[in-house]
């Protein structure tokens, strides 16, 4: 990034927050601390009213703001394709708001940025397959939980656990102060602070049911941040697979949150995996049928083996 585009990036970030500390715009800009105060010098004499607190940071005089801001046609690729992402990933409200937003924003488009952003769109797709129940669900689900989020507000519903018998399909009543929702492996999860276990806690959107919003209201935690927030990794049960040649391939652009390595082998393909439950994994295992052998742990062939039996009796 040149300067000239760092100097307008550093505007547009002080425009949308209320103080920023010359250290973490160095850390967003990946440049000094020293580098920041001299642009903050040019930003002054070039008369952005930019005000600097000592310990505190940098702010912009309330009531300015920079007019309108061109896109390239990069930009406005990236823009339009994240509103098609809200269209076919967020619960219907948001949908709308996306196409209405996708209308504004090819509308300011000068012509040819937008011929060329149309270009460069025809050659891309979003492929909408049919939607799943899971789906559904959680498309349904969204709302509610982002109501909680917004009012800070608890919630209560049940949850199903993945891998859950017959018995536990109805799942456990949960009641928990919602955090922030998180898009990971191509799902939405809520991070909570869960009462019944008293810590917080991941759950599938897709699994929730029977939401409520509660009149009761929560405080986030003091230093809680969403953005730099990681999982802890509790998964200690480790896997150890061999995958056959003919599915080498596929199981490469498999891309599973819970393998932890791939080897070569010269028998085929070693495959390391860390769960917490071999339920997390057992159906993807036994999806490859005997293209697949478990080699750790004993326990966890005996489980394959067991559902081997109950298979061949079926058919």
């Amino acid at each position: 990034m040149n300067r000239t585009d760092r100097l307008l990036a550093i505007v547009l970030e002080l425009q949308g927050r209320k103080i920023v500390r010359a250290e973490e715009l160095a850390e967003r800009f990946e440049t000094s601390v020293r580098t920041i105060y001299r642009d903050m010098q040019a930003l002054s004499e070039a008369n952005v009213p930019i005000m600097g607190a000592p310990g505190q940071g940098y702010s912009l005089m309330e009531g300015y703001f920079l007019p309108p801001v061109s896109f390239t046609a990069s930009e406005a690729v990236a823009l339009l394709l994240g509103a098609e992402f809200v269209q076919k990933k967020l619960e219907p409200n948001y949908g709308i708001h996306a196409t209405s937003a996708k209308a504004k924003i090819e509308a300011v488009l000068p012509e040819p940025v937008r011929d060329e952003a149309g270009r460069v769109l025809a050659t891309m797709r979003l492929l909408q397959v049919r939607e799943a129940e899971g789906s559904r669900r959680e498309r349904e689900n969204m709302q509610l939980v982002r109501q909680a989020l917004l009012e800070r507000k608890k919630i209560r519903f049940r949850y199903v656990k993945a891998g859950s018998g017959a018995a536990e399909m109805r799942g456990t009543e949960r009641t928990a102060a919602p955090y922030g929702l998180v898009y990971a492996e191509g799902t939405w999860m809520l991070v909570a602070a869960c009462e019944l276990r008293r810590e917080i806690r991941h759950f599938r959107v897709s699994r929730m049911s029977e939401i409520s919003v509660l009149t009761d209201g929560y405080e986030l935690p003091d230093g809680f941040d969403l953005e730099k927030y990681k999982q802890t990794d509790d998964r200690e049960l480790e896997i150890v697979l061999l995958a056959d040649r003919s599915i080498e391939g596929r199981i490469k652009e498999a891309d599973s949150y819970y393998i932890d390595a791939v080897e070569e082998q010269p028998g085929g393909l070693e495959i390391r995996m860390r769960v917490r439950r071999v339920e997390e994994v057992l159906h993807w295992i036994l999806g490859w049928g005997a293209a697949m052998t478990v080699l750790e742990p004993v326990a966890l062939r005996e489980r394959i083996r067991e559902e081997a039996e109950k298979l061949l009796k079926r058919y």
